[in-house]
Parts: structure tokens; sequence; C-alpha cells
């Protein structure tokens, strides 16, 4: 294990319960170098938001071209960077594995929603994809494993608490139960020991209190590179109504 993978993983233990590792979600270098500028500790990518930045739309970005700007990512910082590489491209473990190494990431993001199906996975297949990942990776890469029952399955707690229980036995690092409503939180954390990322859009709780309801770590989805993309949005409309010389740039 790297010094960086070891800090990593060292972020998402012996926390209080009311200060959740928050993560923030680079879509390019520049944003990566912003949020390390800011003071964050690791920094987390988003496929969509990268997606988004590259002129996919999620989902549809080719594995050479996620791989390419986690590596731009990973490098334009010296702070720990976790990729998100959605269902994993259909790549072998293995070749999964190496080619995150690759990039300069220590930790990965890993859906359990079919990309090409837009359905849930077999949870027990998912368990032994996941296994086979841990014993490819060892303890160089933490493995986030997302489990998607709140968007695909009528949010169901006790589906979400039975693939939880099994991703872990498999040697997830963490789980991630995209869209779990804060009040079900608690019952996720009496579930497992497990570190647990929760997605914070804006309506959610504020970040301390999803800390208190068993949040371990908070990430942002595309939701920063959404503002961003606003934000550059509302500068263009600015120049074109009032032309260069009186836009306030």
């Amino acid at each position: 294990m790297t010094a960086t993978a070891g800090a990593f993983r060292a972020l998402h233990h012996g926390r209080e319960a009311g200060d959740p590792l928050v993560l923030p979600g680079p879509w390019d270098a520049a944003s990566a170098r912003a949020f390390a500028d800011a003071g964050f500790p690791a920094l987390a990518t988003p496929s969509a938001g990268v997606s988004a930045s590259l002129g996919h739309e999620d989902g549809e970005t080719p594995a050479d071209e996620m791989f390419a700007a986690v590596t731009r990512i990973a490098r334009s910082v010296a702070i720990p960077v976790s990729a998100d590489v959605e269902d994993g491209y259909g790549l072998p473990p293995k070749e999964l594995v190496e080619r995150l190494l690759e990039t300069g990431a220590v930790g990965c993001n890993i859906e359990d929603t079919d990309r090409a199906t837009k359905t849930l996975k077999d949870p027990h297949r998912q368990a032994d994809w996941l296994a086979e990942i841990r014993a490819e990776a060892g303890d160089a890469l933490f493995v986030n494993a997302r489990v998607d029952t709140f968007l695909r399955a009528a949010g169901d707690p006790a589906q979400a608490v039975a693939r939880i229980r099994l991703y872990v036995e498999a040697g997830a690092d963490c789980v991630y139960p995209i869209g779990v409503p804060s009040g079900q939180l608690p019952l996720l954390r009496a579930a497992t020991e497990a570190p647990i990322n929760v997605f914070a859009p804006a309506s959610d709780p504020p970040v301390a209190e999803l800390g208190r309801l068993g949040a371990t770590r908070i990430t942002f989805g595309p939701g920063l590179q959404r503002r961003a993309q606003a934000a550059v949005a509302d500068i263009a409309r600015e120049l074109y109504e009032t032309g260069p010389g009186r836009a306030k740039l």
C-alpha cells in the first residue's frame, strides 16, 4: 500500500459522528486543483460530471476517455483521488485494477447497475466480482461499492441491507447506498460497521446532520460541476447582453 492509499483509507476511520469526510467531485484538472487549494484532504471524481466535461451523456463515456480524464485529475494534485468507474466498463477485474492504478487513483466507486440494461445486477454475482477486484487490488485501492436499490428497486431498505452485507463480506471498504432517504440512514448504519458514503444533493440535511444519522463520507455526484456550468452560463449571458466592454469579468 502506498502512503497516499494509506492516507486515504485512514480518512474513513475514527471520525466523530457529526464530522463525515467531505469529498468534492472534480470533473477536470482545473477543478481538482481548486478543491485541493481550498484545503480538502481528498477528492472523488463523479462519472456524470467528468462525462459532461468531455461532451458525453452520463454513462456514455468510453472507458479510455474516462481513465485518461482520471489520470489528468490525479496528476494535477498531491492529495488522494478516488475514481468513479461506473460498473467497470465490462473489464475483467485484473484489467480494471491495473488501469485504475495506472491513473494514480487510490480508490474507486463501482455501481451495481448494469450500464447496458440500466437494471440491478444480481447481488451474489456482484459480490463475487467485488471479491475478485479486492483480490487483484490488495490494499492498493479503497473500494466503494455503490448500492443502487433506492434508485432501481422502489427504495426497499431490506434489499439495500442485504447487498451492503454481501459487498462488505466480499471485501468492499465502503458502501454507497445512493439515494437513501436521510431518515433511513440509521437503519443502514445499524446493519454494518463499514463506512457509509452518502450522496448529498442540495435538498438534503446539512453535512453534520448526515454524519450524525450515519454517514461516514459525503459526495455530491455531478452537483458541483453543474453549479460551475450554471455560473459559466450566467457569465455567458451577461457577456452577450452587455458586450465585452461592460461585462464584469
